[in-house]
C-alpha cells in the first residue's frame, strides 16, 4: 500500500468524522468485529488462516464514512483498509445507496471503486448492487441478493441470505484459462447467521457460509486466486465466524 495514499485516507475520514460529530445530535455511529476463519471476498479465498476485520461508521443525514480493516493472522499484519463514503436514502419500499471505495492494499496495487445499490422492502429483501473499479480493475461487478430474518424466542433472529456475484471484464476478479479477462457469472454464496442480542446496542451473531464458482471461467480465476495465496486449487469455499456489533 502507498503511504501517501494511506494518509489521504486517514486525512479524509478524520475529517469527515469531525465535521460530522459538529452536529453530533443529528449523527449515528456504528462499530464491529468480524473474526472469520478465512477471508473471502466475492467468492475470493484471500487468506490462509484466521482474519480480524475491525470497523468503525459513522452517519449523519445519509451521509455516511466507514474505515475498514483486515488483520491477517497467518502474517500477523494488516494487509488492507478500506474507506467508504456513501449517501443512503428511501423513497417509500425503495432504498438506495451510492458510494465510493478506496482500497488501500499491501502487496498489491491500492484501488477504488464507485458503487450503486437498489434495494426494495418485501418478502425476501431482493438488492441489486454494481460496482465499477475505474483503477486497476478497470470493469465491473454486479451483485444479486435476497435474505429473510426469522424471528426466534428471547429476541434471537436467524438470518438467511443467497448471492450471486457476475463479473464485468474487471481484472481484479482475475483471468480465465486464456489469461484473459472475462464477463461471465462469478461467484454464489449462502449463509447463515444467528444474531443474539446482549444489550440494546450491541448484539454478537455467529455466521456459517458457503461460496462457490458459478461458470468454468470463474472457476478458472477462483482456483488461480486460491493457489497463489493458500497453495491448494480449491474455487469453493466453506467459512464461518463470528460478528460483535455495537450502535451508537
Amino acid at each position: 500500500m502507498n503511504k501517501h495514499k494511506f494518509m489521504v485516507i486517514i486525512v479524509l475520514t478524520v475529517m469527515g468524522l469531525f465535521v460530522m460529530s459538529a452536529h453530533a445530535v443529528e449523527t449515528s455511529g456504528s462499530a464491529s468485529v468480524d473474526v472469520f476463519s478465512n477471508y473471502v471476498w466475492r467468492g475470493q479465498t484471500l487468506s490462509d488462516d484466521i482474519v480480524i476485520q475491525p470497523s468503525i461508521g459513522i452517519t449523519y443525514s445519509g451521509f455516511g464514512a466507514n474505515l475498514w480493516v483486515n488483520y491477517d493472522t497467518d502474517t500477523n499484519e494488516s494487509n488492507e483498509t478500506d474507506l467508504t463514503l456513501n449517501y443512503a436514502n428511501s423513497i417509500e419500499n425503495l432504498s438506495y445507496d451510492a458510494g465510493y471505495i478506496y482500497y488501500a492494499l499491501d502487496g498489491f496495487d491500492d484501488t477504488q471503486e464507485i458503487y450503486l445499490s437498489l434495494g426494495y422492502d418485501v418478502i425476501l429483501s431482493p438488492n441489486a448492487t454494481l460496482y465499477w473499479d475505474f483503477d486497476e480493475g478497470d470493469g465491473g461487478y454486479l451483485f444479486l441478493s435476497v435474505g429473510h430474518s426469522f424471528e426466534l424466542p428471547e429476541t434471537l433472529s436467524l438470518d438467511l441470505a443467497a448471492s450471486i456475484g457476475i463479473n464485468l471484464d474487471n481484472e481484479i476478479m482475475g483471468l480465465d484459462e486464456d489469461d484473459d479477462e472475462f464477463t461471465d457469472f462469478y461467484d454464489g454464496n449462502i449463509s447463515a447467521a444467528l444474531t443474539i442480542p446482549v444489550t440494546e446496542n450491541i448484539s454478537i451473531a455467529p455466521l456459517i457460509a458457503y461460496s462457490f464458482p458459478l461458470s468454468d471461467d470463474a472457476e478458472d480465476a477462483l482456483k488461480a486466486i486460491a493457489e497463489d495465496v493458500t497453495g491448494d486449487d480449491d474455487a469453493d469455499i466453506i467459512y464461518g465466524g463470528i460478528n460483535v456489533s455495537l450502535s451508537f
